[in-house]
């Protein structure tokens, strides 16, 4: 790893803790809101209705960047930004402007987030919407998911994510079709004070997988884990200047090696890290859920009342687990994200509550049914 490189990770580090210490910080507002978006958030049964959401909403991405529906894919996620972003905004703006109980400042930034992303996707536009959006979906999943919903729809999107990656790959398609879009379904991390989202090339993005050579480097995942030539919304992580592999595979632009192997020589200076945002807003779940669901005693961290150990080792837990991925994708090929940072997330989040004397059964969720 290089200090180009070592920047890079330490950024992204650094976006995944804004995320996760702002859905801590949010889980208290969130619940006076009335935020929670099931009526029982014990019931595991939410954890497979959600999943069978994300295998449908995958499957309608896919066939909308098969037939050329890339621009409604595009409105639906500014949509989605603006949205998530009201609910943040809602709750940490004063009412300075309402109408009736509408907060019309909230509504303002929201609107905001969403003509930016339109006018002016440029990398750190995609960042701090993607940040506003990790912090909103990790609270408001964290307070509707219970401790064994949250660790079931952890391990289902874990596995799913590794044979999205590693066997069938289509997670790799799908973040190639995104990544063209310019959206905050991935976190960019620059590693070049020069570079520029909206100058990269992703025009040969979908036909990486044709095994055809690509003069940008497009790659992202869908459901967070790494790919080459940029990151994976949810799933995956990969870096730019890696998109000569056939097959998905990561591979050093100036290598030798054949079928996407990356050859023994030094890689050449990427310019971008591309993290899906699925990678931070998932194990974040579990983060929040711990905070607010766990009997563990809070920490009395002033800023964030909400954090006891359970969740603060389910934080470590992540970052041991992102640690592990970036190194992984440093090698230059396409990785899952999701068993990495879910196993560690939950993990951390199973040590803690046993250390703040936790029964594990109870901090299983299975304590009702036993």
């Amino acid at each position: 790893m290089n200090a180009r490189e070592a920047r890079g990770v330490a950024v992204a580090a650094a976006l995944f803790f804004l995320v996760q210490v702002g859905a801590l910080a949010m889980v208290g507002p969130f619940e006076t809101a009335g935020y929670q978006a099931v009526e029982d958030p014990s019931n595991p049964t939410n954890s497979f209705v959600y999943i069978v959401a994300i295998l449908v909403a995958t499957a309608l991405m896919l066939a909308a960047f098969k037939y050329a529906f890339e621009r409604a894919v595009k409105a639906v996620v500014v949509f989605s930004s603006a949205l998530v972003s009201w609910y943040v905004f809602a709750v940490v703006t004063p009412p300075l402007v309402t109408l009736g109980s509408i907060n019309l400042l909230a509504v303002a930034l929201s609107v905001g987030v969403a003509l930016a992303l339109l006018l002016y996707p440029e990398w750190y536009v995609i960042d701090a919407a993607g940040v506003v959006m990790g912090i909103g979906a990790g609270a408001l999943f964290g307070i509707s998911f219970g401790l064994l919903p949250a660790i079931l729809l952890l391990s289902v999107l874990a596995v799913y994510d590794a044979i999205s990656v590693y066997g069938t790959r289509h997670m790799l398609s799908l973040a190639e079709g995104v990544m063209a879009l310019r959206v905050p379904v991935i976190l960019v991390v620059p590693l070049s004070l020069s570079y520029s989202l909206l100058d990269d090339d992703f025009s040969g993005a979908n036909e990486v997988h044709e095994g055809e050579s690509v003069s940008a480097s497009p790659a992202t995942d869908g459901e967070g884990d790494p790919v080459p030539d940029g990151d994976a919304p949810d799933g995956a992580a990969a870096t730019d200047r890696d998109a000569d592999a056939p097959d998905g595979d990561a591979a050093d632009r100036d290598a030798d090696a054949p079928d996407g192997d990356a050859a023994d020589a030094d890689p050449p200076d990427r310019d971008a890290f591309f993290i899906g945002l699925g990678d931070a807003v998932m194990p974040t779940v579990m983060v929040a859920s711990g905070a607010f669901f766990s009997p563990a005693a809070s920490l009395g961290v002033a800023v964030l009342p909400a954090l006891n150990l359970p969740a603060l080792l389910s934080m470590v837990g992540t970052f041991l687990g992102l640690g592990a991925l970036l190194w992984a994708v440093m090698k230059g090929r396409a990785h899952a994200g999701l068993p990495l940072l879910n196993g560690g997330a939950i993990g951390g989040y199973l040590l803690g509550s046993v250390l703040a004397g936790v029964p594990v059964v109870r901090a299983l969720g299975l304590a009702p049914y036993l």
